[in-house]
């Protein structure tokens, strides 16, 4: 069974799908030296406004844009939701912790908060899902929809994820571990610093295509397959040898059943650390063509974490709709020997796949093709 996608839904520090997809190919950035905190020091960040973004608005946000992306309107009694975040409503929680507020309640702040806020939206009866990977959940919570449509619980999926991680705590936490950047975000550059944190969601509509065809739906692209493993070997590092990621690689591709000279564009997870750029270099000499183009977004967006791998489905999407590539923004000394995409470059691929790896080695592959 063919599962499509009918609708995209997307915020990040460039603004909407449309807004970032133009700042993309113009090689701009939405990172901005920032100081949210008075209490800590300013940061680069992908900040979507001024001031912190609060979760439930921004699920809302995605998941309305989504939707009429797709020409649907609610009520959608049939519809599932998988939808995840890595940090859920961590925000509230710090919050709770240091003043009392008499209008929260721990109960509306769990991190199932995105799906069932979503749940909602739409009237829903039918499953919802809300996965929690690391930086791999919005890959995680596609493929978790795509099995929902496999299995006949559902004809449609309302599937992403969405992170509003800009919070004392979590920049306290990556800034301890020595991950955060200084001055911005350069993945696979000599000079690169580490990551850059960022807010930011997407939301796709998954459906079958029958149903995609019966209501004459838009088709952005088809869910090909996708494989999911975990090092299990260190909480912050990927595996020495990547063997576990390498096996996931394999996977995508063998239940996909695209050979690796079929892949036409690699979205990369990109993070600029040290560790995780070396980390995909490898994978990618070691399973691919040197001719494979690839790309990390996240020196544009910053990296939002759970809603990073969701982001980068969205991408892939808008490449193979628009026949134009997204580039490896903040790159400017090529630190490995990649065909990376460093200007919009225009080009019609017909398979694309879209890395993540998350802490807690954490692996998840998506294949995407038109």
């Amino acid at each position: 069974m063919d599962v499509v996608v009918t609708g995209i839904g997307l915020r990040t520090s460039l603004g909407s799908l449309t807004a970032s997809w133009q700042s993309l190919q113009a090689g701009k950035s939405g990172i901005r030296l920032m100081q949210p905190f008075p209490e800590l020091p300013p940061y680069p960040l992908g900040m979507i406004g001024d001031s912190p973004a609060d979760l439930a608005d921004l699920t809302r946000i995605v998941v309305e844009s989504a939707l009429q992306d797709a020409g649907l309107k609610t009520p959608l009694p049939d519809s599932g939701v998988v939808i995840g975040s890595s940090r859920g409503c961590q925000a509230t929680w710090e919050n709770l912790a240091t003043q009392y507020s008499p209008k929260a309640h721990w109960l509306d702040s769990l991190p199932h908060r995105g799906a069932v806020l979503t749940a909602r939206l739409i009237e829903t009866s039918a499953p919802v899902l809300s996965p929690m990977a690391a930086c791999a959940t919005g890959i995680h919570a596609i493929a978790r929809a795509w099995e929902l449509i496999q299995t006949g619980s559902c004809q449609r999926v309302i599937a992403g994820a969405v992170e509003a991680p800009i919070t004392r705590l979590s920049l306290a936490g990556f800034e301890r571990l020595g991950a955060l950047a200084q001055t911005g975000c350069y993945p696979f550059d000599r000079k690169r610093e580490g990551l850059v944190l960022a807010e930011g969601g997407a939301v796709v509509v998954l459906e079958t295509a029958t149903l995609a065809q019966s209501r004459k739906a838009h088709i952005y692209g088809r869910i090909l397959g996708f494989a999911l493993t975990c090092d299990a070997q260190a909480i912050t590092a990927p595996e020495s040898n990547s063997r576990s990621a390498a096996i996931a690689i394999k996977q995508c591709l063998k239940r996909s059943k695209i050979k690796p000279d079929e892949v036409d564009y690699i979205h990369l997870h990109g993070t600029s650390t040290k560790l995780n750029d070396l980390h995909e270099a490898k994978l990618i000499e070691h399973l691919f063509t040197p001719q494979v183009s690839v790309s990390s977004t996240k020196g544009a967006t910053g990296h939002s974490l759970g809603a990073s791998g969701a982001i980068g489905a969205a991408f892939c999407l808008m490449a193979l709709n628009t026949g134009y590539l997204p580039p490896c923004v903040g790159l400017n000394d090529l630190a490995f020997p990649l065909n990376v995409v460093l200007n919009s470059s225009k080009k019609t691929p017909q398979n694309t796949l879209c890395f993540s790896f998350g802490f807690g080695g954490q692996n998840a592959i998506l294949a995407i093709g038109k």
